[in-house]
């Protein structure tokens, strides 16, 4: 979550100080930016990426104003639609049989947490509500989707560190809570691997932690990294998969947001790799980056190895988002 406006002021929070001399940092620039959202302050905060197979140039990203509702930006960065839906915090997206289905941490009512749904028209890039899933008690913050053959689960992350897992049937906008899980204090970001059927969750002021996201599976998370001064910066925000690679599983990438800078960890021994920087470049740098999303392979000519999404906290006149090339990224941490 980014500070409230006086802290950095009076705590330098968030300056690049924060980390130990000498620590490699890269320096990556970014290719575009989104359009700032219409909200003032603290707004931006999450985004997630559809890939376009058949035309790479038509990929979509939905970007969450956690004070008015969603947006749907083309590779452009222009504003395609926007739904007002309200304070909606955490956004992702998964391909289904029942076409791209969209779901957002819904907290207008703080007391209350709900899943809105939604389904995005990727022809016209439109988002049709389908409706909320109550999710039990306490403020929604977090949210990241799993989709397995027949079934599509919600991992929905209370402001407290509870963590609910909700299998969906987006046919008629329902659910089913089948698992609770506890970090001991507030957490945000999450994402899943597929292919390990792992869940990695951010607890902001202390790390990075493992559970096994099966529904049998046990609830006892394995620390991945600690916040400190040194790599992960708190506070521990977005959270985003790179699946590729033969042998390593691929990256999982984290938003160190005390001091702008993003961390990377190999999936397959949870190996620390390196932490780069978005410096300013064709368009500008960023800072406390809360939300970032993650989708390998062809997004066109500026994203030939894919794409990274990463929330701006400081763009002016609003916060925004900005587009970064994968390919990028691992050259600079000489990733393989």
């Amino acid at each position: 979550m980014r500070a409230a406006v006086l802290l950095p002021l009076l705590l330098g929070a968030c300056a690049p100080a924060a980390v130990a001399p000498g620590i490699p940092t890269a320096s990556v620039t970014a290719t575009a930016e989104t359009m700032a959202v219409r909200s003032a302050d603290d707004a931006a905060d999450d985004p997630a990426i559809w890939q376009s197979a058949a035309n790479p140039a038509a990929s979509l990203i939905v970007g969450t104003d956690k004070q008015a509702g969603l947006y749907v930006y083309g590779l452009d960065g222009r504003v395609r639609d926007f739904f007002d839906a309200g304070r909606v915090n955490n956004v992702d997206l998964a391909e289904t049989p029942a076409g791209v289905i969209v779901a957002a941490s819904d907290r207008n009512d703080e007391a209350r947490a709900q899943i809105a749904l939604f389904r995005l028209d990727t022809a016209s890039a439109r988002l049709v509500p389908l409706g909320k899933v109550p999710a039990g008690a306490g403020e929604a913050y977090g949210l990241c989707l799993w989709a397995t053959p027949g079934a599509l689960t919600a991992f929905i992350v209370i402001k407290d560190g509870t963590i609910r897992q909700v299998e969906l049937d987006t046919t008629t906008a329902t659910g089913r809570i089948v698992r609770s899980m506890k970090l001991a204090s507030q957490s945000e970001g999450c994402v899943v691997d597929p292919r390990t059927a792992r869940l990695y969750v951010a607890e902001e002021d202390v790390g990075l932690w493992r559970f096994d996201a099966r529904a049998s599976g046990s609830p006892t998370p394995v620390k991945i990294a600690g916040t400190d001064t040194s790599r992960l910066v708190a506070d521990a925000e977005g959270l985003a998969i790179a699946a590729e690679g033969a042998g390593n599983g691929g990256w999982l990438v984290a938003s160190s947001q005390g001091d702008n800078a993003y961390a990377v960890w190999r999936l397959a021994d949870d190996r620390y790799m390196g932490r780069f920087r978005i410096v300013a470049g064709r368009v500008g740098s960023t800072q406390e980056t809360d939300g970032i999303a993650l989708a390998t392979g062809d997004f066109g000519p500026a994203y030939p190895a894919g794409l990274l999404v990463v929330q701006d906290g400081d763009n002016q006149p609003a916060q925004n988002f900005k587009l970064v090339s994968w390919a990028r990224v691992k050259a600079a941490l000489r990733l393989p």
